[in-house]
């Protein structure tokens, strides 16, 4: 079953991929997404003395200039947020007015956001001193289980400065170091096509060998990910056959039920994501008219559920109390429901 901040979170992110278009002002962006951003993690927006709009102190020094939004908490000023457009990137400059107002009060936190992506940043690098490299970087539109794990830290009810820091260093590092990845993949530098290329290639890195290689080296780059993929699915419908063979037992069919591939390439999906929490063999697919079943050891703990046999496609959700009927145009938007198949996957992990 889905907490309440993720619930508020997905409403948020369902909000911003399906009206994006109309949060073209920065008062967009604060009223449709920061405001229930907030709001999601316990702090009461209707209390200006908690959540502070349009905060000034006037050690800044610069008359006039404010921070968009300042969070309270226990008397002292703890976390500054600065809101831009939805369609503005994000940059250093956008930092200003947040780092001088960090250095003249008692926030630990900055936020930076444009309504999709949020930079969170602290001192790790100097104390007191705004870093310029966020420590925590999420899209709403796209978070996951882990980045839920870190904003849970910074809900009213539990926030805790030593737990974030605790943390925050490491994510710091990660997130730039997967950055630096990111931009190797999609344009490889020289330094680093001659380093992996050294023991592959004798001849001199002449400029036509160079064109050459750094094409080979984004490709390789490329199809090692794919190669990792493809393990990974592998390894998780490795026994998909023996759980096929099982359906097939006439003492678990129904008359007249045909499992579809649609059926059994979606069972497929369903079983790859659950694995990250349950082990593939206790995953099983049994099949009947109305619908075809995902289980975990048996049907009393339904996965998922696959409604293929209509004009309109849904899959059967079973993170709540109930199940949870979701309309799909194709078999890819499975995908789309990771987080809450590996929730209900966690619920029977112990069991």
């Amino acid at each position: 079953m889905m907490s309440t901040i993720e619930e508020n979170l997905r409403s948020i992110s369902d909000r911003v991929r399906s009206h994006s278009s109309t949060m073209a002002t920065e008062e967009a962006v604060k009223t449709a997404v920061v405001l229930p951003f907030l709001r999601a993690l316990g702090y009461d927006v209707f209390d200006p003395t908690e959540v502070v709009p349009e905060f000034t102190a006037d050690a800044v020094g610069k008359k006039g200039e404010k921070v968009d939004y300042a969070i309270n908490i226990d008397g002292d000023i703890r976390i500054l947020i600065e809101c831009k457009p939805i369609s503005m990137t994000l940059e250093k400059k956008h930092l200003d007015q947040l780092f001088r107002y960090f250095t003249v009060t008692k926030a630990r936190f900055a936020i930076l956001t444009n309504g999709r992506t949020f930079n969170f940043y602290t001192d790790l690098d100097e104390t007191n001193k705004l870093d310029t490299r966020p420590f925590l970087v999420f899209d709403i539109t796209d978070f996951n289980s882990g980045i839920l794990s870190e904003l849970r830290k910074f809900e009213k009810a539990a926030f805790d400065v030593d737990a974030i820091l605790a943390t925050a260093e490491r994510l710091k590092y990660t997130s730039g170091v997967k950055q630096e990845i990111s931009k190797l993949i999609e344009e490889p530098s020289e330094d680093f096509v001659r380093l992996v290329s050294r023991n592959v290639y004798e001849g001199q890195m002449r400029a036509q060998a160079k064109e050459m290689l750094t094409g080979v080296v984004r490709a390789a780059f490329r199809e090692v990910i794919m190669d990792q993929v493809k393990n990974r699915l592998s390894s998780a419908l490795a026994d998909t056959q023996e759980v096929i063979e099982t359906i097939d037992d006439p003492a678990h069919e129904e008359p007249d039920v045909v499992t579809t591939e649609e059926e059994r390439e979606g069972y497929m999906i369903v079983k790859a994501i659950a694995r990250e929490i349950l082990s593939s063999k206790r995953i099983l697919m049994r099949d009947a008219k109305s619908y075809c079943a995902v289980l975990v050891d048996n049907n009393r703990k339904p996965l998922a559920r696959l409604h293929f046999n209509r004009s309109v496609k849904y899959i059967g959700l079973f993170d709540g109390e109930t199940e949870d009927r979701v309309i799909i145009e194709s078999l890819d938007q499975i995908y789309e429901f990771s987080d809450r198949i590996r929730q209900t996957a966690r619920k029977y992990a112990s069991e």
